[in-house]
């Protein structure tokens, strides 16, 4: 039995596993990371290695704690990953978005796959049907669209995550939502369409935290999975043991 630990921007994110199977998930701030490790541990008493994909500042020692009940595997570039890495700087490749392409390269085989992450920042990953990582990109996600329109003007306000009324906004706010929610849709969309149009068949994975908002809203054949990075990591591992 294993716990995988999804260091994000802004949360962290953890699920037990015990072979495929996705036994509970836990969702906690970076403040209570200790406790609420040592909460999971004493729940499933039986689990046996931690494994921690980071793309946060948390400290290495902060999981290491943990030594004397489990062994901790931190995911880095050195491991053995499903799939030839095209990328042009490959060590500067996220830990997180490399965890996705193993994922999608070993529960999608022989297909093209696009696994788009929403979180703090959305990513575009793109593994082709050769298990070939091509490469993707990077755009800033909801939460980050609604603050840099505040941060970067003087008159307009903070919002939270809203559903807009309609395309057409009437008011400041409604204008605000429609922009950063359609602007993010139509993004979305528009990054499919081109890779649809460069592939004969393809796999759209939707992930992160705001997947479940997202994907009634895009007007593409998606596949959506908020937990696909802890399944991705759980995936990973197994891989690793067996080809190390």
């Amino acid at each position: 039995m294993i716990v995988t630990v999804d260091v994000g921007n802004t949360r962290i994110k953890a699920a037990v596993f015990e072979g495929n199977t996705n036994l509970k998930n836990f969702v906690f701030d970076k403040t209570v990371l200790e406790n609420e490790i040592k909460k999971i541990l004493k729940e499933f008493q039986t689990i046996n290695n931690l494994v921690v994909s980071s793309v946060a500042d948390v400290e290495k020692q902060a999981f290491l704690v943990f030594e004397k009940w489990v062994q901790v595997h931190f995911v880095s570039h050195e491991d053995a990953f499903p799939f030839i890495n095209n990328y042009g700087t490959p060590k500067t490749l996220g830990i997180d978005r490399m965890v996705l392409a193993a994922g999608a390269a070993l529960l999608y085989p022989n297909q093209n796959r696009l696994v788009i992450d929403a979180g703090t920042c959305v990513t575009y990953d793109f593994v082709d049907e050769n298990n070939v990582y091509q490469g993707g990109a990077i755009a800033p996600g909801l939460r980050l669209r609604y603050e840099s329109l505040h941060a970067f003007t003087a008159k307009l306000p903070l919002l939270k995550l809203q559903s807009p009324e309609s395309y057409v906004g009437k008011s400041t706010s409604e204008s605000i939502h429609s922009g950063v929610v359609n602007g993010l849709v139509y993004e979305i969309d528009g990054f499919i369409e081109e890779y649809k149009t460069g592939c004969s068949k393809i796999i759209i994975i939707l992930t992160g935290g705001d997947a479940e908002f997202l994907a009634k809203r895009l007007k593409n054949t998606i596949f959506a999975n908020s937990n696909f990075l802890l399944e991705s990591l759980n995936q990973t591992f197994q891989y690793k043991i067996k080809n190390d």
